[in-house]
């Protein structure tokens, strides 16, 4: 067993799946992979239990019973993680949107004792995304900008989703707290693990939007983003995050 999990939430992925855990098994560091299906209807989880008879004890599925939210699938997998001797737990997209290879420099910042919590960070250098309209671009940009603001972090990347834990993150967090499942949900666990003081470091990575496959962007997400900030904030002034 690999030291490190990858966490890849799944719902309609069929264009994707098999294509990214044949990128993931051919990488130079052996990580295990578990995808959490939400109950796909396009056969996104018979692809990928084909490649469990293929790589058995580096894959692993965890099918739900519908659509349950972002948040939810990756608070599963950390559970699930828990409950084994994994060291460093990642969250990935399976859409290409998060290169591969950019785990393990990802996992490098952890293990190497620079961070905690290593974030895949689109605008540490500039801008680096690839393929999306520049109003989208400058939607994303503008709402870390907002979040920095209204929260105090002082990383650029807010929303990313392409992060690496380390265990005791994990294992700190009081998952009961974490309220939001859709996009403000990335914003929330980085929130808790600043306000609990862990090292969080920005990784630069280039983003790229995904070529195949439906995208489950839309504005009612940013909108969440926006107005789940505040709420976020507020309650960080009567209860923190930290497991009792």
């Amino acid at each position: 067993m690999s030291d490190s999990l990858i966490i890849i939430p799944t719902y309609n992925e069929k264009e994707n799946i098999g294509k990214m855990l044949d990128a993931l098994m051919a990488l130079t560091f052996s990580f295990d992979v578990l995808i959490i299906d939400d109950n796909s209807k396009d056969g996104t989880a018979a692809i990928v239990k084909d490649y469990i008879k293929q790589f058995p004890n580096r894959i692993y599925i965890e099918e739900r019973s519908g659509k349950l939210g972002l948040g939810t699938a990756y608070i599963h997998g950390f559970k699930w993680a828990l409950k084994r001797d994994y060291s460093y737990i990642f969250e990935m997209d399976a859409d290409f949107s998060h290169n591969p290879n950019d785990l393990i420099r990802l996992r490098e910042a952890c293990a190497d004792g620079k961070a905690d919590l290593s974030i895949g960070s689109r605008y540490i250098t500039g801008v680096n995304v690839v393929n999306w309209p520049m109003g989208r671009v400058m939607m994303s940009y503008f709402a870390s900008m907002y979040v920095r603001i209204v929260t105090g972090m002082t990383f650029r990347d807010t929303t990313a989703g392409f992060k690496c834990y380390s265990r005791k993150v994990l294992e700190t967090l009081n998952f009961d707290k974490i309220k939001f499942t859709g996009y403000a949900f990335q914003i929330e666990m980085k929130f808790a693990a600043w306000k609990l003081g862990f090292k969080i470091v920005e990784v630069p990575i280039i983003f790229t939007d995904r070529s195949e496959g439906q995208s489950k962007m839309s504005g009612g997400i940013f909108k969440e983003a926006i107005f789940g900030v505040l709420s976020i904030k507020i309650k960080s002034w009567f209860s923190n995050y930290r497991k009792k």
